[in-house]
């Protein structure tokens, strides 16, 4: 909304979202729902304000302006870098999607090249040397410039210019800080691994391990969802990303520490053991619950997270860290189709898949591998009334309901997230 209204509330841009509380939480939370906020902020001025709240879901207005599904359609004629910020907290989406869609157009393997970064959005261009807590060992940004785009462009615009000798994909490997040089992605390494999909189970207990659920385990973890009290999607206060007069720490809200989010009662958190060895990462995981709501409408936030040992002599501020490493949200509405919402049905487990960003890393040995899920994630997300209206946008106050949310883990209704693992002989 902040975006919405300093692009186009004036054609010079130079009306801008105000903060009414120094909490982003507060502010939000005053309104109701977003529509609500909107027309209080004048919003329904805005053109492109009005096409959001007529096309909720992902219809033929969105299909049909989609970046990746229009380069599809298109020859391949250049050379192009897709640049890719591992936490990019506005587009994680984009450069990942069009390598998908025009990769396969790309038969030389020397048309499209994929960078991944340690970055938040635009980092590449910046410093590059950290990110909120994380120390990356080297200006990553720098060497994306100097070594890898500097080199690629002269190549291809400059006359008489050295060969480029760039990867089809340099991806930085995060957990080691390494950069890697990969033929294609994903891939998992140059040469001589696998990459294969493996189930990493959510056991009773809130155990978190590669074995299936056994009979006789205790069948499901449940929490209220409570849309009086949403789950904030970062430590309160929560900063204005407009018109703040503090600091802005949005570009970092991707890696900050999520402890405060497992302590809650309305999440649940599922731990591996102690890693003894390292666990890498590269693609997608793919989180596959089994969940129920005693509602009609839901939400699920699973968050992939990587738990820093106890105590970390180099940096003691990430003892016992908590480092989304990858994180994503469904709503439940849109189980079956983007484009038609439908009630879900109350107190009945279903399936819910949900494809999480792209990922290239290790966990390594003292760390923990950790799941957690939740069902808001504010005002990052507006909140699901959890009883099901034909447009959120609009929900009223009686809409919003508590609701009982049940995680399923038996042998026969096993929820887990599926691990791009890659493995050496």
């Amino acid at each position: 909304m902040p975006y919405i209204y300093d692009q186009e509330a004036t054609r010079r841009s130079d009306a801008l979202w105000w903060a009414s509380h120094f909490d982003d939480y507060d502010m939000y939370m005053q309104a109701g729902s977003a529509g609500e906020l909107g027309r209080r902020r004048g919003l329904e001025q805005v053109g492109f304000w009005r096409k959001l709240l007529d096309h909720p879901s992902y219809d033929a207005f969105w299909r049909d302006q989609a970046v990746d599904k229009i380069l599809a359609a298109q020859p391949l004629k250049v050379p192009v870098m897709l640049v890719h910020s591992l936490w990019d907290q506005e587009d994680i989406y984009g450069a990942i999607a069009v390598y998908k869609a025009i990769k396969p157009k790309d038969t030389g393997n020397d048309k499209v090249f994929l960078v991944m970064g340690p970055w938040h959005h635009g980092q590449e261009i910046r410093e590059g040397s950290s990110l909120g807590a994380l120390k990356f060992n080297s200006d990553t940004a720098l060497t994306f410039r100097q070594e890898i785009l500097r080199p690629f462009l002269d190549h291809y615009l400059k006359d008489g210019a050295p060969k480029a000798g760039v990867a089809p994909v340099t991806a930085f490997e995060t957990g080691t800080n390494t950069w890697r040089r990969l033929p294609s992605w994903p891939s998992g390494c140059t040469s001589g691994c696998t990459l294969r999909p493996v189930p990493l189970y959510l056991h009773t207990g809130l155990k978190l391990g590669f074995d299936k659920p056994i009979p006789g385990d205790t069948a499901f973890d449940e929490y209220i969802s409570d849309p009086t009290k949403p789950v904030p999607f970062r430590a309160r206060p929560i900063q204005p990303v407009s018109g703040s007069l503090v600091a802005h720490t949005w570009a970092q809200w991707l890696v900050d520490d999520q402890r405060e989010a497992s302590g809650r009662p309305d999440v649940v958190a599922f731990a591996s053991e102690v890693l003894s060895e390292p666990v890498k990462i590269s693609g997608q995981p793919i989180a596959n619950l089994v969940a129920s709501t005693s509602g009609t409408d839901s939400d699920w936030v699973v968050k992939l997270i990587d738990v820093y040992p106890d105590e970390v002599a180099a940096q003691p501020g990430m003892g016992g860290y908590q480092l989304m490493v990858s994180g994503d949200i469904l709503r439940g509405r849109y189980r079956e189709s983007l484009e038609l919402p439908k009630p879900i049905a109350a107190n009945e487990p279903l399936v819910y898949r949900l494809a999480l960003p792209t990922a290239n890393h290790v966990f390594l040995p003292g760390h923990r591998i950790m799941v957690q899920i939740q069902s808001s994630w504010f005002p990052l997300y507006d909140r699901n009334p959890q009883t099901f209206v034909p447009n959120i946008f609009w929900a009223k106050p009686g809409d919003y309901r508590k609701a009982t949310q049940r995680i399923y883990h038996t042998p026969s209704q096993a929820s887990f997230v599926e691990l791009p693992l890659v493995t050496t002989p």
